[in-house]
């Protein structure tokens, strides 16, 4: 037996269970706005009812508040195809939101009362369903060939996701009083 005959030919390897599967990764600078955009004044038009759901805010001030919110996803993500700093758009959306609504800033009396009764809890129904609806066949592929494991560290996981959120609220109570 020789070294050629105990090295594994290329055929011979052993097949990676994730090669086939496409990881790109993804720049947000090459985002395009208006179908991003679009996106977002749906998930606004939807949020509508909702709101009239969640709060007693009547129709006119829902539509003020996601008006204004809307326009900061603009510019957050403006800020994310044209800033050269790469950062997520969410973060991007975020700083201009809070740059738009810091108490010490002069513009935020004007705009903390439009938005003030949004409920923020409530803006999240809708992107989480679609999220549950958006599961893709490299999804259900991943936790396929994760086999019953998978389970386990999701578990994990959620208990101690709970179990620290609880925690750290806990001490905030007891030190808040």
């Amino acid at each position: 037996m020789t070294t050629a005959d105990a090295t594994p030919h290329s055929g011979d390897l052993p097949k990676d269970d994730l090669a086939d599967l496409d990881f790109a990764a993804g720049d947000e600078r090459r985002i395009k706005l208006v179908p991003t955009l679009r996106d977002v004044a749906i998930v606004s038009l939807i949020s509508i009812p909702i709101q009239m759901l969640a709060t007693d805010l009547s129709v006119i001030d829902i539509v003020i508040g996601l008006a204004v919110l809307y326009v900061m996803c603009i510019g957050g993500l403006l800020l994310t195809k044209y800033v050269p700093l790469k950062l997520p758009s969410v973060a991007w959306i975020s700083l201009v939101a809070i740059l738009l609504t810091l108490p010490m800033l002069p513009w935020s009396a004007t705009i903390l009362p439009l938005v003030s009764g949004i409920d923020f809890l409530a803006l999240a129904v809708p992107p989480l369903a679609y999220a549950g609806f958006a599961i893709s066949r490299m999804e259900l592929d991943v936790m396929r060939r994760s086999g019953w494991k998978i389970l386990i560290i999701a578990f994990l996981v959620f208990t101690g996701t709970y179990v620290g959120s609880a925690l750290i609220a806990e001490i905030t109570l007891r030190i808040t009083g």
